[in-house]
């Protein structure tokens, strides 16, 4: 992959000047807010903040954090900044559990948005020459249009197919030679699958993918790792991070060195802090990311709790950029399973899982209640449905999956083997965790 940057001018900024551009579009975001939306002009009142007292960067821990359930309980448009008639775009949150999160864009929101997301796609290796297939779906979802819109800003082909029906996926894909994905990493690696099922009428080689564009779950490398290797081809893939409250996809993504997502800081000032005091950490502590908008006016959003888990490393990366690097996302703080005093994150089942012969990559977490505490089910699934019948082989692979995971968490779990096919398939966000606590 060649080393490209879209924007030196900002991407390449030295880091003095970076800090003063990001204080400086602080303490005007602030000032914007407290005249023009009265939940936070409310908020600094209360809190004694005004622009003015705004004199150091450091000087943000001052202001209150804006959470999930802010978005919710000013649902739809309290947080609006500006009259509707200057909005010219709206997403939402699904709203499983509750009201939607809703989230608003004015004109210039949305060229940041595409320009932002520019940077990201090009770090990761697109081009003017690429055809980009994107696998999320459209709609309210703001992972597709999001980079829909970026590509096409650095002259890629865009082919908008959505998420689901693999079959055409697969088709357009060979049609098209499609050479880069958009995507979630386990619909990639399930589009692989489907590909090699297919492989008697058409082989690994009738397609031409390069790049994946990989975003809205996790990956660990050891994914990543199987997904490259189940296209086969050179097929290389990038993590990527967003989320529609900061806008969706192009808050940061990684460069071809994978040595962290740069976070396009011009944009957005990054915090981590301790989840459960709410402290702001030392720079480089591992926490959970507070991320201030610096740029949005539709609808600004000022120390925003992801809960997402990362640390972040200032020092320039060898590909030129001097911005900031957030790791990958370990868990979330409000994913995160507590098991008889342990924390647990998925991804750390996953690290263990990957690797091992004979299972697919596909797994669930079950959590129940046994008497005053909690219990942990790992489901994984066979790949040949024939070794259920071999108890001893059997046996042996289901104690070494325990004894991995075991050693990562180092509490007692139960894993349990299942046919091929059974634990289900997701084109969209895979949902690991099954908590049956409340059953």
């Amino acid at each position: 992959m060649k080393n490209q940057i879209w924007n030196k001018e900002m991407e390449c900024m030295p880091r003095k000047e970076l800090e003063a551009l990001q204080l400086e579009r602080l303490k005007a975001l602030v000032d914007y807010c407290d005249k023009n939306v009265r939940f936070y002009h409310d908020r600094f009142e209360k809190a004694g903040i005004t622009a003015d007292k705004i004199k150091c960067l450091s000087d943000i821990q001052y202001i209150p954090y804006t959470t999930k359930a802010d978005l919710r309980d000013t649902y739809p448009f309290g947080l609006l900044s500006v009259p509707q008639k200057k909005i010219v775009r709206v997403h939402a949150s699904s709203g499983t559990t509750g009201n939607p999160t809703v989230v608003a864009y004015t004109r210039e929101d949305m060229e940041n948005w595409s320009e932002q997301v520019a940077r990201v796609a090009y770090a990761a290796g697109a081009n003017e020459d690429s055809m980009v297939q994107i696998c999320f779906g459209y709609g309210m979802f703001t992972g597709a249009l999001g980079l829909h819109y970026g590509l096409e800003k650095i002259g890629a082909t865009v082919v908008p197919t959505s998420s689901g029906n693999t079959e055409k996926q697969l088709k357009f894909m060979r049609d098209f030679g499609t050479d880069t994905i958009v995507a979630t990493p386990s619909y990639a690696l399930y589009l692989a699958e489907s590909a090699k099922e297919r492989g008697i009428d058409f082989p690994m080689d009738s397609y031409k993918l390069r790049l994946g564009l990989l975003g809205s779950e996790g990956c660990t490398p050891e994914m990543r790792q199987q997904i490259e290797e189940s296209w086969g081809n050179g097929f290389f893939c990038t993590d990527n991070y967003g989320m529609s409250e900061l806008n969706g996809p192009g808050m940061s993504g990684e460069c071809i060195y994978r040595d962290g997502l740069h976070i396009n800081e011009d944009h957005f000032l990054c915090e981590t802090i301790d989840s459960q005091t709410g402290d702001v950490l030392e720079k480089g502590a591992t926490g959970e990311l507070v991320v201030t908008n610096l740029t949005k006016r539709g609808l600004p959003i000022l120390r925003y709790r992801t809960r997402d888990i990362t640390k972040i490393n200032y020092e320039p990366c060898q590909c030129g950029r001097t911005s900031a690097r957030m790791s990958k996302i370990i868990g979330r703080s409000d994913d995160m399973l507590k098991i008889r005093g342990v924390n647990v994150f998925p991804s750390q089942v996953e690290s263990a899982l990957i690797g091992i012969n004979s299972i697919s990559p596909h797994y669930q977490l079950v959590v129940r209640r046994e008497g005053f505490s909690d219990t942990l089910e790992v489901r994984v699934e066979l790949i040949d449905a024939s070794l259920l019948e071999i108890y001893g082989e059997l046996e042996k692979l289901r104690r070494t999956i325990h004894d991995r995971i075991k050693a990562i968490l180092g509490i007692e779990i139960k894993v349990n083997l299942v046919e091929p096919k059974t634990i289900e398939r997701f084109t969209g966000k895979a949902q690991r965790v099954l908590d049956l606590r409340n059953k």
